[in-house]
């Protein structure tokens, strides 16, 4: 606990004569008596000035969540500050959202009379941004093509190689899976976990298959074939988590992220969630997700503004405008993994029974 060391004034403590100097726009820079300041171009720096101070504040709480994870060893004390932090970031998403509301009582002809003075600079320069996704685990690899091409064409030296060499770092998505694989429970002496799920599975499907033959009758042919190939596909979609070389093959494609042994453990954290120890890593897989969504609305959010705002005309940074902030929405997920797991949840009436051993483990005792 800090004490106090000497009387502190509002303003000096928080700087607001440098802080609110800052807004200085370029249209009135070059204002003339014919062609005079732009008034919304001062709402246009204000919106985005905050969004810079909440990008620090989530960077800030980031940090600390990673250097938590970097540990070999992440103590269950330390979840709750986890949580806690990851939380805020949620919520700081939530309250920047409305900063569109805000920026969309400018007209588009209103933002044209500043607009040409901001080019080349675009929202695609936040350096803040493009830390955060790097931290959260989206590197330049796993961008398009078009992407990569603006991710790192569009800054200037001293930030691409700072933002490259962050690229070297162990992001959240990378220390969560070095995590899940150390989650212990799944594999003891004398119970497989996985073992006794593969055949609740497979029971699952066969009642499944039972049911579709039992109403062929009120089905058309096509309408069975079409039942019992969704059944394949889906048994398809089981074996394929189990099969540790088709895993590393969709791994290799692209198509999943997280290892087969990450993938499991958060599997059976979903399953078990209830569990007193399994709680709160569930809590924090769910806060990943729920960021994870955030940013993927902001940017949907971000692609309708500059729909609205430019139409179908090029952005400021050279980008195809909306058409590639939409590609942008649709491919930089970083947790699409734990969404998928979903896929393979049961009922919990089906869930198979926990030894007591391993119960013990899961519960907090005195």
């Amino acid at each position: 606990m800090h004490k106090n060391q000497g009387p502190v004034y509002y303003n000096d403590y928080l700087m607001l004569e440098k802080f609110l100097s800052c807004q200085e726009p370029l249209s009135k820079k070059f204002a003339t008596k014919e062609n005079p300041e732009a008034h919304d171009e001062t709402l246009f720096i204000v919106v985005h000035q905050a969004y810079e101070l909440w990008f620090k504040q989530i960077l800030h709480d980031l940090d600390a969540v990673l250097t938590t994870f970097k540990k070999p060893t992440v103590e269950d004390s330390e979840f709750s500050y986890i949580i806690q932090r990851l939380d805020r970031i949620r919520k700081i998403q939530a309250g920047f959202q409305n900063n569109f509301e805000i920026l969309e009582t400018m007209t588009p002809m209103d933002f044209l009379e500043f607009r040409s003075l901001l080019s080349p600079a675009s929202g695609f320069q936040s350096t803040q941004f493009r830390e955060i996704e790097i931290k959260l685990g989206l590197n330049t690899v796993d961008r398009e093509g078009i992407d990569r091409e603006f991710f790192l064409g569009r800054l200037n030296e001293a930030d691409r190689t700072r933002l490259s060499g962050l690229e070297a770092a162990p992001s959240m998505l990378r220390l969560l899976e070095k995590w899940l694989e150390r989650t212990p429970f799944t594999n003891k002496e004398n119970f497989n976990f996985w073992t006794e799920y593969q055949n609740t599975i497979n029971k699952m499907l066969a009642e499944d298959k039972a049911t579709i033959e039992a109403n062929a009758a009120g089905l058309s042919d096509k309408d069975k074939q079409g039942q019992l190939e969704n059944l394949k596909s889906t048994q398809s979609s089981f074996d394929n988590l189990f099969n540790e070389e088709a895993h590393k093959k969709v791994v290799a494609d692209g198509q999943r992220k997280l290892s087969q042994k990450a993938m499991l453990n958060a599997l059976f954290i979903m399953l078990y969630r209830d569990e007193p120890m399994l709680s709160m890593p569930f809590q924090m897989m769910t806060i990943l997700m729920d960021i994870d969504e955030n940013f993927t609305t902001w940017r949907y959010r971000h692609m309708l503004l500059a729909q609205r705002m430019l139409g179908s005309k090029i952005g400021t940074g050279g980008s195809s405008g909306h058409t590639y902030l939409k590609k942008a929405a649709d491919n930089n997920r970083v947790f699409a993994d734990l969404f998928n797991l979903s896929t393979y949840l049961i009922p919990r009436s089906r869930l198979p029974k926990i030894p007591a051993e391993v119960k013990k483990q899961l519960n907090f005792h005195v």
